[in-house]
């Protein structure tokens, strides 16, 4: 068998690289995907069949991963979507005119239960209407963020602020870049490599945002750097298994509940919580605890229907559905 990674998906047939360079166009193995429902995601690591008179190789095994960027399937009620694998970075997009800090709580607990870096990306900085405040956003967004994660703002007139991006996009690594439609990804992947490899809509000068054009998902070298993907605009978020994203997105009220009185509290009307007590102080806003309240219950709320669904599938028979 062959071993190759999956560098391209779109509306075909998924393209796969050879360790020799060669690309195929791959269909999955039937084995491989009846019952499980199994399909390689771009960044998979997988050994293909050749048959004789084929048109197309056959993915039979998708190898172990090593990274993968998971949500709850939209479509299903407790089951988890892979949208890639075996990357080294996330980059999370978001427009410095228009930051949906709501949303990048999301993005950033999604994007550190991988395991993988994680650093936001502040685009469109040349559409904001002054110095004071792209400095006032990015401290707001560097507040949210934490010291653990950068923090970069991206214009196209300032070639330093690509070169600063362009090295946490180092050889030999993958990085994933996320976000919305229209946050600016494909213009972003453009400046990286140089030249026009993703194409981009024009944007409208009612309020400076871009059409979506990205439809597939696609690993682009970057020159002198590795390789990213720019992912179509995911607009649901559903969290999946984000126990350890929400520990390190929101590390600040992790660390203020270690001090807690009680080990199991719930930071709501208990005594002694050192939550409620920095909240209180001002220490910490009372939305960023909602928030963290919002994603705890949704997570919970997962983990029960996960629960339930594997109940059901062991009295039926029925396998899981993952990738």
């Amino acid at each position: 068998m062959l071993e190759g990674q999956v560098v391209k998906l779109d509306r075909g047939y998924p393209l796969v690289r050879t360790e020799a360079g060669d690309e195929l166009r791959c269909k999955h193995a039937t084995a491989l995907v009846k019952g499980e429902k199994v399909r390689a995601v771009i960044g998979d690591r997988v050994l293909l069949d050749i048959p004789e008179a084929h048109d197309k190789a056959i993915i039979a095994e998708i190898l172990p991963r090593k990274t993968e960027f998971v949500r709850k399937d939209p479509t299903e009620r407790a089951l988890p979507q892979v949208l890639a694998a075996n990357f080294d970075t996330v980059l999370i997009a978001q427009p410095i005119a228009d930051v949906n800090l709501r949303r990048l709580e999301r993005e950033l607990v999604l994007a550190h239960e991988t395991g993988a870096d994680v650093a936001v990306i502040l685009t469109k900085a040349d559409l904001a209407e002054s110095d004071e405040d792209i400095e006032r956003i990015a401290r707001k967004v560097g507040d949210l963020v934490g010291a653990r994660d950068r923090v970069l703002v991206v214009s196209a007139e300032e070639p330093e602020s690509i070169d600063a991006v362009r090295d946490l996009v180092a050889p030999g690594t993958t990085t994933v870049l996320i976000g919305k439609s229209g946050v600016g990804k494909s213009s972003l992947v453009n400046l990286l490599v140089g030249c026009e490899v993703q194409e981009t809509a024009e944007v409208r000068e009612v309020d400076g945002k871009g059409r979506h054009t990205t439809v597939s998902r696609e690993m682009i070298d970057v020159p002198g750097g590795g390789c990213v993907v720019d992912m179509p605009g995911v607009r649901g978020l559903g969290l999946w298994d984000a126990e350890s994203g929400i520990e390190a997105a929101f590390s600040d009220i992790e660390e203020l509940a270690a001090s807690c009185k009680f080990r199991d509290c719930r930071h709501e009307a208990e005594p002694g919580c050192a939550v409620r007590r920095a909240v209180e102080k001002g220490e910490l806003s009372q939305s960023r605890l909602d928030s963290y309240h919002a994603l705890r219950s949704e997570t919970n709320e997962i983990r029960e229907r996960r629960e339930e669904a594997s109940r059901i599938r062991s009295r039926t028979g029925h396998p899981r559905r993952r990738g």
